[in-house]
């Protein structure tokens, strides 16, 4: 499967110091993209304020902003706790973290891309404004979003008559989908390998990109067991050390799963 343009870009911007727009347009070009979707996909980023270009085409180079640094520090400490679930370091306390949206009527807008952000953190919706997640979720947030919120934890929730937690997780968060979603991890695992193993690095980010966008990373004791995605990850963490091995200082996200 080719990647996605932002994907190829994302990967390869160090989160400190800067790579050059020759090493983005070579390397996706090696994995089957054309320079215009590359092109298009750096200008949204820097329209975003993720990312700073320095100089024009493939003599440019580019470089994440703070907030850029920040979003993808806030990525990978996501990461690497699904890491440490999946390695048997991270067991769940047991607790559920509420969080409750409190944005006045007039900032509708603020209010909504909040929920969307509540969503792709994971969060299930329980009420109206009414966020849950086994995990705390306030270091995967700004700090400009976690002023609109109201935080709480809970040993014990009941959602429309049920508290058993295994209950609840399918009730939330249904195992189903989120299987499905990881059939694109399991392809790119079966692929023959790029001849490059930085393209085969960055086709495995996007392939783990993919898969852990439907994701909520619940911890493994409210997940069915054997659990396919955790498999498919190990696998995947695997193959993705071997790569780092190989490639040396060319590696993407160096040292991501050491923390």
């Amino acid at each position: 499967m080719t990647p996605a343009p932002r994907t190829v870009v994302e990967a390869l911007l160090p989160l400190r110091g800067e790579v050059g727009l020759d090493v983005v347009y070579d390397t996706a070009n090696a994995c089957g993209l054309q320079d215009q979707p590359v092109r298009l996909a750096v200008r949204r980023l820097v329209a975003a304020g993720d990312v700073q270009q320095r100089g024009r085409g493939r003599a440019g180079s580019l470089r994440l902003t703070a907030a850029g640094r920040a979003r993808v520090e806030r990525d990978l400490l996501a990461l690497r706790l699904v890491r440490a679930q999946d390695a048997g370091l991270a067991p769940w306390d047991g607790r559920w973290h509420l969080l409750a949206v409190s944005v006045e009527e007039s900032a509708r807008s603020v209010r909504d891309a909040l929920r969307r952000t509540l969503l792709a953190a994971g969060a299930a919706p329980v009420s109206t404004g009414l966020y849950v997640s086994p995990h705390e979720l306030s270091p995967l947030l700004a700090a400009t979003e976690r002023r609109h919120l109201v935080l709480a934890a809970a040993d014990r929730l009941e959602v429309r008559g049920s508290a058993d937690p295994l209950a609840l997780a399918e009730r939330l968060w249904p195992a189903a989908p989120v299987d499905r979603a990881y059939d694109a991890l399991a392809a790119a695992l079966a692929s023959p390998p790029a001849a490059d193993p930085l393209v085969q690095q960055v086709r495995l980010a996007d392939a783990l990109e993919r898969s852990v966008r439907e994701d909520p990373l619940l911890p493994p004791e409210l997940r069915p067991r054997p659990w396919r995605p955790a498999q498919l990850r190990r696998r995947w963490y695997a193959a993705w050390a071997a790569l780092d091995g190989q490639l040396g200082e060319r590696a993407l996200h160096r040292g991501w799963m050491e923390g």
